[in-house]
């Protein structure tokens, strides 16, 4: 029984050196190529268990498949408007085909070499047909970085597909923007002529605005004293047709005319449930106390 066991186990051990010779394991975030004899013959771009040959004829070769960030400087370039300026950019990637990966640039290094080379001639190619002003400006909407970004990123992605480097570019983004002193200073001095511009043209503007407002005003005001004063002459006119009828009354009957004004001018007070207290011995609230006896002028006379 003992021997049984024994050699259960040397086989089970033998079973797992075999199966460690040609069997191997790919991850979640690695990319495979198997190569027979020196010579790639079969690629792996999904995770599990996976077979060959055992050594010598057949050799894995693994990948990162995570993405990688390469930082490249390009060289100092002039704008659409011959100012001189250096771009910092990064580029995120990642492999894709191994092996077109290995049969082009065989290795992350001679990629990153590779990709420092392709974005130096796009960006030397997208950064000349812009103006300066759409990398610096003092208005936000004039900026169009997001916009040179993905010319740029569209130019690279087309570029390295073209060179078959088995890679896939996922994002390139400008990390700084280098200006060369004497440049920076005429951007700020024409910034700061824009900005007094732009000041200038704003209290041109409110001026114009006052001066309409003020002729707005003065024009109502004159409209508005014109038809106060026809109003006032209307009234004023009203007045004097009422005042001549008191004044031919008073010239026809002096008293009847006094009487009737006092009559008038007890209605205007006592008004609206007025309650008034007053001496009875004063006009025109003697009338109160009894109506005087009058007579048309010229009765007597009948």
């Amino acid at each position: 029984m003992k021997n049984i066991a024994i050699t259960i186990f040397v086989v089970l051990i033998f079973v797992g050196m075999g199966i460690k010779l040609v069997a191997f394991q790919v991850r979640e975030t690695e990319l495979a190529l198997v190569k027979r004899f020196g010579n790639p013959i079969r690629e792996i771009t999904e995770p599990g268990l996976y077979f060959k040959w055992p050594a010598p004829i057949d050799m894995k070769e693994k990948f990162d498949s995570r993405v990688m960030i390469t930082e490249i400087e390009l060289n100092e370039t002039t704008t659409k408007g011959a100012l001189p300026i250096i771009i910092q950019a990064y580029v995120l990637w990642r492999i894709a085909e191994p092996l077109k990966f290995h049969n082009s640039v065989q290795g992350v290094s001679n990629a990153q070499d590779s990709l420092r080379s392709l974005t130096r001639d796009v960006g030397n190619n997208v950064l000349g047909k812009h103006n300066f002003s759409e990398f610096v400006n003092s208005d936000p909407n004039k900026i169009k970085l997001q916009d040179i970004q993905n010319e740029m990123l569209a130019s690279l992605s087309k570029a390295v597909d073209d060179s078959d480097y088995g890679i896939k570019i996922e994002t390139l983004g400008i990390k700084q923007l280098k200006i060369d002193q004497d440049v920076t200073k005429a951007v700020f001095e024409r910034m700061k002529a824009e900005r007094n511009s732009a000041t200038t043209a704003i209290m041109d503007e409110g001026k114009a605005l006052a001066a309409r407002i003020k002729t707005d005003a003065k024009s109502k005001r004159a409209e508005l004293l014109a038809a106060a004063e026809a109003r006032a002459k209307a009234i004023r006119a009203q007045g004097d047709a009422s005042a001549a009828q008191y004044y031919k009354l008073m010239s026809e009957d002096s008293e009847f005319a006094m009487f009737l004004r006092d009559i008038e001018a007890i209605k205007k007070i006592l008004g609206n449930r007025t309650t008034y207290v007053v001496p009875t011995d004063i006009e025109p609230f003697d009338l109160l106390r009894g109506i005087r006896a009058l007579q048309p002028a010229g009765a007597n006379e009948r």
